[in-house]
């Protein structure tokens, strides 16, 4: 008997043709396959640690499924945990600077009022040597007049 092949594309959706083969000798019919319908393969290529692992349905009552399910436990409540802490530490991070914040607005409230009392020693200071410095001056004025009548 002689086998004869037949193959007919159909161009199908989303860029994959549909591929039918028949074969007519044996008597037996292929089942269609999916092919990239471009020449660049048109989808992505999944790396095999992301493809789905689906052997069979794992028993509730198996060693495997047992042990899975006691690591996953665990990492949940590792995760949770450290969740917490997280939490925690933003919590007294936040208190830690509410403290320095306080204690660095009293500082700015006690040189302000050290800043004031300097300014007044200074401007009373200034204002004295400007008042000792007028009456010498006109006291100058004064005796040169006086000298200069006579």
């Amino acid at each position: 008997m002689s086998k004869i092949a037949q193959q007919n594309s159909t161009p199908g959706v989303n860029g994959i043709s549909v591929i039918h083969t028949q074969a007519h000798a044996s008597g037996l019919q292929q089942v269609p396959q999916l092919v990239p319908a471009g020449p660049g393969g048109g989808g992505k290529a999944v790396p095999p640690s992301k493809q789905s692992k689906k052997s069979s349905p794992m028993d509730r009552n198996s060693d495997e499924y047992r042990q899975r399910r006691e690591r996953n436990n665990m990492a949940v409540k590792k995760s949770r945990l450290k969740s917490k802490q997280k939490a925690q530490d933003t919590l007294q991070r936040v208190n830690q600077l509410k403290e320095e914040n306080e204690r660095l607005e009293a500082k700015i409230k006690l040189l302000t009022k050290e800043l004031s009392v300097l300014k007044d020693l200074f401007l009373e200071h200034a204002h004295n040597l400007t008042d000792n410095v007028q009456p010498s001056s006109t006291e100058n004025l004064t005796t040169n007049s006086d000298n200069a009548g006579q």
